[in-house]
């Protein structure tokens, strides 16, 4: 991509040439001309265009605002809100140098983890988003292509963790469990209570485990390690509705549309529309041992006259840290009995399916990089991920095994390749381990 850009400075007009290349298409970031490289002036003062930066101060592209034509929609349109939210006057300005925490390389890597698996004409559309961990700093965010409203998805069954984190911190052990059937349904309307106090249970309504395997004891380990949309229930029932809630949000959940939560009893099986943003950042705050970062994109914006103005991170201490290096135990189980065992890296995860196919997702952390990968059609529940072909390729279904998982191991085997090897803090097993007061009889 040739970009030309017009930089006024002292008086003249010093016309800068930047040769990039598309991220996507394999952009070393080797052969970039410096931001800075002079070549002709003029005394003309023209306006100068706005620039988008990344982590190390080169140019990703310019900045107008209008993300149609970018070739980082998604980044654009992250940019454009959060200038909306910080200043609606910035927009309407030339001249400003934005600088971003984007990472070329972790960039590149999940556009092409993407373009593998999801074609870029294929009308379902695939997300992901790479966020470090204690820093709230987004690494990457790529998609199959371009949605005017966005990729927000149900959440399917990546929101379990949110049930399993305050049983955890409640006192329950990873070998407390229940006796399950392959059915549930509460008992009354009171089972689930919203945090009004008002009871939301629904006798009527049957849940059901995709995998039939008749009646068992579950316990967190083995229901967290099967995705056991049941048990979960029955554990959501005991923890309670709004405790969960009100620590999704704690973690870093939010609504794509920005309302709130809905406080419903399925909320444990991921009813909410949300973004990858928003579901990668709740599980950085597990990976960061507790600690919950704003997420953002943006670090400094320079205007015209230079003056900067630094967005520094947001973070606070929001779980006890034995509390999420227990829940990471659990996803480090889980993930190592799945097929993306072989990261390179000790890795927790959980795959997201949501009821009837409407949508899939992965997400998963290693202890420096937090990802999550959406999946679904952006027309609607009429259009569910099952007898479908995407990538050229046919599925019966799609859940959060296949595709979302396949691009988000190959995106971060690649994200972690060559960088310092560190490892999760050990769970506590005094405190965690065995059984408490939900054993098997």
């Amino acid at each position: 991509m040739l970009v030309l850009l017009s930089v006024a400075a002292t008086g003249a007009l010093i016309t800068v040439l930047l040769i990039l290349r598309s991220a996507a298409d394999g952009d070393t970031g080797e052969e970039r001309a410096a931001p800075d490289s002079t070549v002709t002036a003029s005394a003309s003062p023209v306006a100068r265009k706005s620039v988008l930066l990344d982590v190390e101060g080169a140019v990703i592209e310019e900045f107008s605002g209008d993300c149609t034509g970018s070739e980082y929609p998604h980044l654009c349109r992250h940019v454009r809100e959060r200038l909306l939210a910080e200043d609606p006057r910035l927009l309407t300005r030339d001249g400003l140098t934005i600088r971003t925490t984007i990472d070329r390389r972790l960039q590149r890597a999940a556009q092409q983890a993407i373009d593998a698996r999801v074609h870029r004409d294929d009308p379902q559309i695939a997300t992901q988003v790479m966020i470090v961990p204690g820093e709230g700093a987004i690494r990457a965010m790529a998609a199959s292509r371009w949605a005017a409203d966005g990729p927000a998805f149900r959440q399917g069954t990546t929101a379990m963790p949110y049930t399993l984190t305050v049983a955890l911190a409640a006192g329950l052990r990873y070998d407390d469990g229940f006796p399950v059937s392959d059915q549930y349904r509460p008992q009354d309307s009171g089972a689930f209570k919203n945090c009004a106090g008002q009871a939301v249970g629904e006798p009527a309504h049957v849940i059901l485990n995709p995998e039939k395997k008749g009646d068992r004891f579950v316990t967190l380990r083995s229901g967290t390690r099967d995705a056991v949309n049941t048990f979960y229930m029955r554990l959501e029932e005991k923890v309670g509705l709004c405790e969960t809630v009100r620590m999704a949000e704690r973690l870093g959940l939010r609504r794509a549309d920005g309302g709130p939560l809905r406080e419903l009893e399925t909320f444990t099986l991921g009813i909410d529309e949300v973004d990858p943003v928003s579901v990668a950042n709740s599980y950085a705050t597990l990976a960061a041992r507790g600690r919950f970062c704003e997420p953002t994109m943006i670090t400094e914006i320079r205007d015209g006259s230079g003056a900067p103005r630094s967005f520094p991170p947001r973070c606070r201490q929001v779980l006890d840290p034995a509390v999420a290096d227990a829940v990471t135990g659990l996803l480090s189980d889980a993930l190592a009995k799945s097929t993306l065992k072989g990261l390179g890296r000790e890795a927790a995860g959980m795959p997201g399916t949501v009821d009837a196919f409407l949508a899939a997702w992965y997400a998963g952390y290693t202890p420096g990089l937090a990802s999550a990968v959406s999946l679904g059609d952006p027309r609607g529940h009429q259009y569910p991920l099952s007898d479908v072909t995407i990538g050229g390729h046919r599925y019966p279904r799609v859940d959060g095994t296949s595709i979302p998982a396949l691009i988000w191991k190959e995106a971060m085997t690649e994200a972690v390749r060559g960088t310092p090897e560190t490892g999760f803090t050990r769970p506590d097993a005094a405190r965690f381990g065995a059984c408490h007061d939900a054993c098997p009889n």
